[in-house]
Order: C-alpha cells, then sequence, then structure tokens
C-alpha cells in the first residue's frame, strides 16, 4: 500500500553518506517544476478534503488533523525561504488551483475510500519523482510520500471514531 513511499524513506535515511551534493540531480528550472507539482497535487488534495467535509460533516472531526497536514504541504511546496517551517492555513482551500470542486460519493465509506485513492496516487507520483530530484528535494518529496501513505492506512481504518 504505501511500502514503496516508507521503504523509499528507509532508503534516503540510509545513503546520506554522500559528502558531494548531486549537482546533476537538477537545474532550477527542474527543481521549480517538481515543487510545482507538489504544491498543485497538495492542493488538489486540500480541496478533496474540503470537498468531502462539505459532502459528509460527520467526517470533519476525523479528517481535520489529515487535512491540516495537507494544508502544511501546500506550504511548504510553495515557501520561498526553505528553511522556513511554515504553518498550515486554517482557511478553505481554493478548488485546486481554480479547477473544479471534485466530485464526493453520497456514502461516507465511499468517500473515505476515493480520498485514499486520491492520497495513495499523490504518494506514489511523489516517490517516483525522487529518481530526478536533488537530494533537499527529494527528502522532502520522500517524506511528504510517506505521510500520504500514513493518511492512507487512516483513511482505510474500519474501527476509526
Amino acid at each position: 500500500m504505501g511500502g514503496g513511499a516508507l521503504g523509499a524513506v528507509a532508503l534516503l535515511s540510509g545513503c546520506s553518506g554522500d559528502s558531494e551534493p548531486r549537482r546533476d540531480a537538477g537545474s532550477d528550472a527542474a527543481v521549480a517544476l517538481l515543487r510545482a507539482r507538489g504544491a498543485r497535487d497538495s492542493a488538489a488534495l486540500l480541496a478533496r478534503y474540503d470537498a468531502t467535509v462539505d459532502a459528509h460533516p460527520a467526517l470533519a472531526r476525523r479528517l481535520a488533523p489529515l487535512r491540516e497536514e495537507t494544508a502544511r504541504h501546500v506550504a511548504v511546496f510553495t515557501a520561498k525561504d526553505r528553511s522556513a517551517s511554515p504553518s498550515a492555513t486554517a482557511s478553505r482551500s481554493p478548488s485546486a488551483g481554480g479547477e473544479r470542486v471534485p466530485e464526493v460519493p453520497e456514502s461516507e465509506k465511499k468517500a473515505l475510500s476515493a480520498l485514499a485513492q486520491a492520497e495513495r496516487r499523490t504518494a506514489d507520483a511523489r516517490t517516483t519523482a525522487l529518481a530526478t530530484a536533488p537530494p533537499e528535494l527529494a527528502r522532502l518529496l520522500a517524506s511528504v510520500a510517506a505521510c500520504g501513505a500514513a493518511h492512507v492506512y487512516l483513511l482505510t481504518r474500519h474501527d476509526a471514531d
């Protein structure tokens, strides 16, 4: 399920012995593109969380922590100062950068499943992007992908709240 993302985190943790940074891994334009994709994907997830809570208010409490983490992901991918620790925005997300609001299934169970599928796709895309990312961005992508894998687990748990 999220084993690829968790494996990537373990791999990156154990492979920090390089004394020389990989300079060939990313031009400024390539890094900017990866960061923009990360921000766009997180904003789309944020819009999906908001649409799900709008359609199923009873899920608001359960989804709030996951939504807040997703908002932090948007902030970290868009932060100008990479050393700053951006705080999560509590405001409602714009619908994924002007795109239409995601469709939410009528049943809560199916809505949670749709959220889990979106999280899984996004985590998988971030894990794939590790291959072309420079070290600093690869660590961020791996961390956010692992977080997404944890979200999948929490969204698919049957005994939650």
